[in-house]
């Protein structure tokens, strides 16, 4: 009974994957394309679906910091669900293309350089994107992800709105990536 047991097959475990990640943030509200890096906290369950924690910061947003908008940047904390099967297992070399998308936090801080204006607002937005992981050993990889952000209008009584708001931009990211489980 033991043998059986021993040749079984084995119980599916979950991923954890910690990625820290550089890129740059482009399009919608960025004066230019700017550097981005953060990092990301990844749980994927012993199938396809799991929950993916970013956070993301981008100096120079608006533009270089000493120019019309002096110190300036936008920072991201978003909570997404993650769908993405792995091809070639989930341990040892294989790839997890993914999709991912939910909400969080979009902060944009601007110290204007006359200080006529600061803002130093948090929003509620969304992200929607994928990419990409590949592994070449059961806990080191790389991974690719492409990601649209998007703020959300505060409705008249500051309670949250489902319209679009002004802040978007997409960020191209890519990240070592170590994986624990599997």
């Amino acid at each position: 009974m033991t043998a059986l047991v021993a040749v079984g097959p084995s119980t599916a475990s979950a991923d954890i994957m910690f990625t820290p990640f550089v890129g740059i943030a482009t399009g919608g509200s960025t004066a230019d394309s700017t550097t981005s890096f953060g990092g990301g906290l990844t749980w994927m369950g012993a199938g396809a679906v799991g929950l993916d924690l970013d956070f993301g910061y981008t100096p120079d947003f608006f533009g270089p910091s000493g120019d019309d908008f002096g110190d300036n940047n936008v920072t991201t904390f978003m909570v997404s669900a993650i769908v993405g099967a792995p091809v070639g297992g989930q341990s040892g070399p294989g790839l997890r293309p993914y999709a991912v998308g939910g909400l969080g936090i979009l902060k944009e801080k601007i110290d204007e350089a006359g200080d006529l204006f600061d803002v130093d607002d948090n929003s509620w937005g969304f992200n929607l994107g994928g990419g990409i992981a590949g592994f070449f050993t059961d806990n080191v990889g790389i991974r690719g992800d492409v990601r649209y952000f998007r703020s959300l209008n505060r409705g008249d009584d500051d309670g949250l709105d489902f319209d679009l708001g002004e802040l978007d931009f997409w960020r191209v990211t890519a990240g070592v990536t170590f994986r624990f489980g599997g």
